[in-house]
Formats: C-alpha cells, sequence, structure tokens
C-alpha cells in the first residue's frame, strides 16, 4: 500500500500521472491531506472512481487520541496517540503569547538511554513515518482548535536517529500548499549525533538547532547520556562551531538541570569556558522527574544562571508548562505500556475469606 501522506506534492503529481491520472488531481488530493481528512471518500471533488482506486492502493490511517490531559493551571494539553500498529507516541500543545507549539514525537521510543528520560527505558521499538509525525501537528491543532505556529521535534526519539524522514517531514510541513510553517518556527533537538549535525549542516535549513548538551565535562555527560562516550563534549562543540559556520544558525544548548550532578559552580565556569566566542544560548531546564529515575530536580537553578551569565552568557530558564499531568517525555506512554500489560496478566491474587 502507498503511503500517499508522506509523499511531497511533485512526487504525488508524479505519481498520479503514472497512475494515468491528470496531474492537477496531485495538488487536490494533497490539500485534502492537509485538511485532516480520515478517508478518500471525505475528497469529494474526485470521482467515485477515484476514491475507490485510492482506497485499494493507498494508506490513510489518522492516529486516534488513546488519551488526552488538559493543565488546569496553563491549558497545555498532552496528547497519547495510538497509531496503525497499536504502537503510541506523544505530542504537546504549549500556549504561549507568541503562538501555539507543538512538540511532536519522531521516534516509538528511543535508544539514545538517557538517563534522565522516560522516553528511552523501553528502548526503540521503530521510526515514525513523515506522515505519523504531520499527523501529530495536524490533530493535535484539530483537535484543540488552537491553530499551531511552532513546532519543536523534542518529544519520543531522536530526529537524527531518524535523519531522512524527519527532512521529508520538514520538506512537507513547510509547504505553501500544506501546514506552511516556515522554518525559522521550528526547531530541532538532538542529543548530539555528530555526523548527522554535519550532513544536516549542509542543507542550510533556518531552523533552530537545539542540542541537548546537560553536562560541560565528559565524566559526567557519559554518566547521564551515553551517546557521549562515542562523541566527547569537544567533539560534539567543534561541531556544533562548524554547523554555526555553514548555516548562520545559533545554536541552542538544553541544559536539564539534575540535583548533585550537574549543577555545581564549576560546572558553569567550564560551560562558559567552553562556549567562549561562540554565538551560543543556553536553555536551563527544570528536570522533570521520571517515576524510574533516581534523579532529582537542582535546587541551584538561578545561581547556575546568574553564574553563567556573570561569563556573558546569553542564559534562559525554561518556563514549565503542565506541572500537574505527566509533564516528563515519554512518561504518558509509559503509564499506558505498564497499563496494558496489567491487562493481559493473569490475576494470581487469592480471595480473602
Amino acid at each position: 500500500m502507498v503511503d500517499i501522506k508522506s509523499m511531497t506534492l511533485e512526487e504525488l503529481t508524479a505519481w498520479m500521472k503514472d497512475q494515468g491520472e491528470s496531474a492537477f488531481r496531485g495538488k487536490q488530493i494533497f490539500k485534502w491531506l492537509y485538511r485532516g481528512v480520515t478517508s478518500f471518500e471525505e475528497m469529494t471533488d474526485l470521482s467515485k472512481q477515484l476514491r475507490q482506486k485510492l482506497e485499494e492502493t493507498c494508506v490513510l490511517v489518522p492516529p486516534r487520541v488513546a488519551r488526552k490531559q488538559v493543565s488546569a493551571q496553563d491549558g497545555t494539553i498532552k496528547y497519547l496517540w495510538e497509531l496503525a500498529d497499536g504502537n503510541c507516541v506523544e505530542s504537546v500543545l504549549m500556549r504561549y503569547q507568541h503562538g501555539n507549539t507543538v512538540c511532536i514525537s519522531s521516534q516509538v521510543g528511543c535508544r539514545m538511554g538517557c538517563a534522565f528520560c522516560a522516553s528511552t527505558i523501553a528502548g526503540k521499538v521503530r521510526d515514525l513515518t513523515a506522515a505519523e509525525m504531520i499527523d501529530q501537528v495536524l490533530f493535535t491543532q484539530m483537535d484543540s482548535g488552537a491553530p499551531v505556529s511552532n513546532i519543536v521535534l523534542m518529544g519520543i526519539g531522536e530526529p537524527l536517529d531518524n535523519f531522512d524522514t524527519v527532512l521529508r517531514f520538514l520538506t512537507l510541513v513547510n509547504s505553501p500548499d500544506g501546514l506552511n510553517i516556515g522554518m525559522r518556527h521550528i526547531s530541532l533537538s538532538t542529543c548530539g549525533l555528530v555526523e548527522q549535525i554535519d550532513k544536516l549542516a549542509q542543507y542550510e535549513l533556518q531552523l533552530t538547532l537545539s542540542v541537548s548538551l546537560h553536562a560541560p565535562d565528559d565524566e559526567t555527560r557519559s554518566k547521564i547520556m551515553p551517546v557521549n562516550r562515542h562523541v566527547g563534549v569537544e567533539r560534539l562543540l567543534e561541531t556544533c562551531r562548524r554547523y554555526f559556520e555553514t548555516t548562520g544558525r545559533r545554536i541552542s544548548y538544553e541544559y536539564a538541570m539534575i540535583d548533585g550532578v550537574n549543577d555545581a559552580g564549576w560546572q558553569a565556569d567550564l560551560l562558559a569556558k567552553r562556549l567562549r566566542g561562540a554565538p551560543a544560548h543556553v536553555n536551563l531546564i527544570p528536570l522533570n522527574e521520571v517515576e524510574e529515575s533516581p534523579l532529582k530536580p537542582s535546587r541551584r537553578v538561578a545561581a547556575f544562571q546568574k553564574r553563567l551569565e556573570g561569563y556573558g552568557v546569553t542564559v534562559t530558564v525554561r518556563r514549565k508548562l503542565g506541572g500537574d499531568i505527566d509533564a516528563s517525555c515519554g512518561q504518558l506512554r509509559r503509564k499506558a505500556m505498564g497499563e496494558r500489560s496489567l491487562e493481559t496478566k493473569p490475576n494470581f491474587r487469592q480471595k480473602r475469606g
């Protein structure tokens, strides 16, 4: 079956011509897909014969809302989407003064093994398709009624570990005939896959690259981020400098503040030293607690920020949204997986009395 929603407009137009149809049908279908239709029958300006043909040769399976949490504090909405194969991923709608941002997943699970992240606990199951990524944006927008103006690829999975599909997603979401969201309104987060960062730089996209740094020294970073054992902080930052030189885009460094792990004064000093002379922005993130992890939120965020600013480093502290719902990435999926597991286990508890 053809994954029609993962096609670009040009590919879809060419495919329609190969099927013996007029080229303009491709644009008609493309526009229908980005209106959020859930079946080919809804494409009412196509002939019944063509709709039947699409039904027989193409796949169009929208995600189902498996669970939805709405924050009473700030209106943040967290979705657990069930995909066609029964796997689930998360996306989060966050409301800001400058517009609505949706944070989406790029994989089912993750193989990076970061100690502070719930997404990686059960490992990677599979990559998402471009259509499954698009649908997170489209159906979040449709379900919430909130128009999305910004996208963050910072949900479940490592985007650069699904490189070609993520590039296809970026092309699709940027299309004027699709969601028409500009690259400067898109952020892509990576744990630091240096070869893929170099590869991404060659496309000179005007998105914001966010690098999950989380420690300025190899000993600490390797403990909490296994990817560092193969790369090292120095090589990662050299790669980031090359990325800036190629694209002209300032990099944002994500830094989850973990109590007693990466929040010491000397680590702030070393971070400032390593970033000296590089156009950079440090985003300090109050840690979201993960039930399965012993790591706790730092109590030194303000002091760490002040120390960095003393060196002239541009620093912000991420505003914590959705504090009254399962805020940590992957946590809602983990809960659902646990509940499904319990549902399939036999009940061995003996009756009392």
